[in-house]
């Protein structure tokens, strides 16, 4: 197996079991609005990880390819060393001013949370720099155990923790000391997360010793990493904000608002089977697209590539989108009148999807400034869509304003693009594979609502993926056997 494939295997695996707390947390949390301070909490978690790290993990990545071990090393230690006092200083002040913090998130009497957080971004920042000597060492499978390991102890101990509240025996772990509380539920998961954060902080410790810095590296590692900030940034912006701006948006309560936040992302947690789809290509992808820069014939491959991923995605957003069904018993009762925006999530994660896709063009070309443009100028619509149409719609139009996010990133990038390295995309066709799939997921959820939930509205459902499947087959399979 290829490193690239461990990598992405290590990547999709650690999703799926951190998706496997979804049907565990929301069965345990029935009140919708404990699972939204959960939520919350995580997204302030993806903002943190971005200035704890400060673009270092990439800066150890462009200065440590070198052959020379010696420089391998002095560059591990410059950045692991920079990462040591800024982590301890950042991690400080979270810590001395977690009251603080709490009662301005609106939790007061809750510091423990950001203490929990402020541990957990801690010791997440240090294993970083760690993680990717691995790759860069070519160690897959030790990262991978690693990965897999951490992800296990959280899942744990989030089902040793919470499982009492399942099984409604809050004392079954009384004979180690351990007696669940239903008003320190929200505390026990992150307390499952910064045990397994900890645990993999002490495999990497030994490491850790005897690091020398080299002052002037560090300075060149500094003036390359800071400028990704933003672009970190404007990627979480993109990808977790609208939750921190649901609380602040919703006309209701304290309450009620966290209660709306904790839907959206229990029922987002659906689109995972999207997501995977998108991460698996990436990792497969990239270097795909490296090995065939040099071919006349590139433009053409990318062009083919993005089709069958079109078509791949449209089936995965028709075989989840129409059944909410059956991928409901993912989440617990309380959080199904979310379902309906499972679709519009779904087809803004196929439109991320596509605009991964369409990157090949400024990374051939070195017009890496993209790389920035583009997610910045989402992150801004995101932002006013979402003010504008949380407000009115509250989760729902958080999910529009995602979905008119990365269209507008994957219409810029193609307008971009195409003046830089043009790649001749069927714009045509694949507008009307996402045309008839829309069509297609609307009649099937015409159906479920019409004719309920029985075998006939079942295997009609079933009927429309295979008519859009026999006619994108017609329509390009067949070439695609001829080119194979």
């Amino acid at each position: 197996m290829s490193q690239t494939a461990i990598y992405g295997l290590s990547t999709i695996v650690v999703r799926m079991l951190n998706f496997l707390l979804a049907p565990l947390h929301t069965r345990v949390f029935l009140d919708q609005a404990d699972y939204g301070i959960i939520s919350e909490m995580y997204a302030y978690v993806t903002f943190l990880n971005v200035i704890f790290m400060y673009g270092m993990e990439t800066a150890f990545f462009r200065f440590a390819s070198g052959k020379d071990p010696h420089d391998h090393r002095k560059v591990f230690g410059t950045a692991q060393g920079s990462l040591i006092v800024t982590t301890v200083l950042f991690t400080g002040v979270l810590l001395l001013l977690s009251s603080r913090i709490a009662t301005f998130l609106q939790y007061p009497g809750h510091g423990e949370y950001v203490v929990y957080f402020a541990l957990i971004i801690g010791f997440d920042s240090l294993v970083n720099i760690p993680f990717a000597r691995l790759r860069l060492e070519q160690r897959p499978w030790r990262y991978f155990v690693i990965k897999l390991g951490s992800i296990g102890i959280n899942v744990f101990f989030n089902f040793f923790f919470l499982l009492p509240a399942i099984l409604q025996k809050p004392d079954m772990f009384g004979f180690i000391g351990f007696h669940f509380k239903q008003e320190q539920a929200v505390g026990y998961v992150f307390i499952a997360n910064l045990i397994a954060s900890a645990a993999t902080f002490a495999i990497f410790l030994p490491g850790m010793r005897r690091l020398s810095v080299d002052k002037l590296l560090w300075k060149k590692l500094m003036l390359y990493g800071m400028p990704l900030v933003l672009i970190g940034l404007a990627g979480m912006i993109n990808e977790t904000f609208d939750r921190v701006l649901l609380k602040y948006l919703l006309p209701g309560t304290l309450e009620e608002n966290l209660a709306q936040i904790g839907i959206y992302s229990a029922v987002y947690k659906i689109s995972i089977f999207m997501t995977l789809a998108v991460q698996g290509f990436r990792m497969g992808a990239e270097p795909f697209f490296f090995h065939q820069s040099s071919s006349d014939n590139a433009p053409k491959v990318y062009a083919l590539v993005m089709k069958y991923f079109v078509i791949v995605c449209c089936i995965i957003f028709l075989g989840v989108g129409m059944f909410p069904d059956v991928f409901r018993i993912i989440i617990g009762e309380n959080y199904h009148e979310g379902l309906g925006i499972v679709p519009v999530l779904l087809f803004a994660n196929l439109l991320l999807g596509v605009y991964y896709n369409q990157s090949v063009w400024y990374k051939l070309t070195d017009k890496t400034l993209y790389a920035t443009i583009i997610p910045v100028a989402g992150a801004v619509l995101s932002i006013v869509a979402n003010i504008i149409l949380i407000p009115i719609a509250g989760y729902e139009g958080a999910a529009w304003s995602r979905l008119l996010c990365y269209a507008s990133m994957v219409i810029l990038s193609h307008m971009i693009g195409q003046k830089y390295y043009h790649v001749p995309y069927n714009v045509r066709k694949i507008l009307a594979y996402f045309a008839i799939s829309i069509v297609l997921c609307l009649a099937g959820l015409w159906l479920h609502d019409g004719l309920g939930e029985g075998s006939t509205s079942f295997a009609l459902r079933l009927g429309l993926i295979a008519l859009f499947t026999g006619f994108a087959w017609w329509l390009d399979g067949r070439s695609l056997l001829r080119r194979s």
